[in-house]
């Protein structure tokens, strides 16, 4: 490990808005925040460019943003220190542990900024719009709650999008094209580090809003499996999709 990543993962244990594994957190909270605001978390969160963006934008909820990578945390967490954004906090974690986190009903709204889009097919279980993950955020978040996608992978966009249809959520939004559809909110104008790297190539970012159903989400994931795999490319190139 770097002598960087250390100083880091050190001077994180001292953050009071960073919190490690932490144990019975499930209803605190508001306890922890001071104040019983409306919750919203940022999974995968990197450097916590959006947890920092969102809660500059609205003092008046409460955001955590949530990453195993403690070096990554660091750099928003220390951000969020220099601005005194006292509504901002940070959860290292991973993601499939979420849900042990939160009481019912304790989440108001997600965002999924650029997350891996663990493009090989293999990997499609892995991706945090999956059902699986869907299944356990349905723990937590409020009736109609919504959850954001932000993503500049068309292979995440499209798989989402067929998620979305095949299991019953609701879609609100839907842009292939973000920054073409001007003028966007200045929520959606938040821009992260993986956003400016283009990784997927494609130039374009793409929006999805949607909820979930009131009801358990279906066991149509061998059905979903096979459409991964009749329409992705094998090697997760995100140029081969399937139309």
């Amino acid at each position: 490990m770097g002598q960087q990543k250390l100083v880091r993962f050190e001077a994180i244990k001292g953050f009071q808005n960073v919190l490690q594994y932490p144990e019975n957190m499930a209803g605190r909270w508001a306890a922890h925040f001071g104040n019983g605001q409306p919750l919203t978390l940022e999974l995968a969160c990197g450097k916590g460019e959006y947890t920092v963006g969102l809660a500059t934008l609205h003092p008046e909820q409460n955001f955590i943003g949530v990453d195993v990578k403690g070096n990554r945390i660091f750099i928003g967490a220390r951000q969020a220190i220099q601005q005194q954004l006292n509504n901002a906090a940070f959860l290292r974690t991973q993601i499939d542990r979420i849900a042990t986190y939160f009481n019912p009903q304790e989440v108001a709204s997600i965002w999924i900024t650029f997350p891996d889009p663990q493009l090989r097919r293999s990997r499609a279980k892995r991706r945090l719009t999956h059902p699986k993950f869907l299944r356990l955020y349905q723990r937590f978040l409020q009736k109609n709650g919504d959850i954001h996608l932000k993503t500049d992978s068309p292979v995440l966009y499209r798989f989402t999008l067929q998620v979305i249809e095949k299991y019953g959520c609701t879609l609100k939004e839907a842009l292939d094209n973000l920054y073409a559809d001007q003028p966007v909110s200045p929520e959606l104008n938040i821009k992260t580090h993986y956003e400016s790297l283009d990784i997927a190539g494609s130039n374009r970012v793409h929006y999805i809003r949607f909820s979930l159903p009131d009801y358990p989400l279906p066991d149509f994931d061998k059905a979903l499996q096979e459409y991964v795999f009749a329409n992705e490319a094998p090697t997760g190139n995100e140029k081969s999709i399937v139309s």
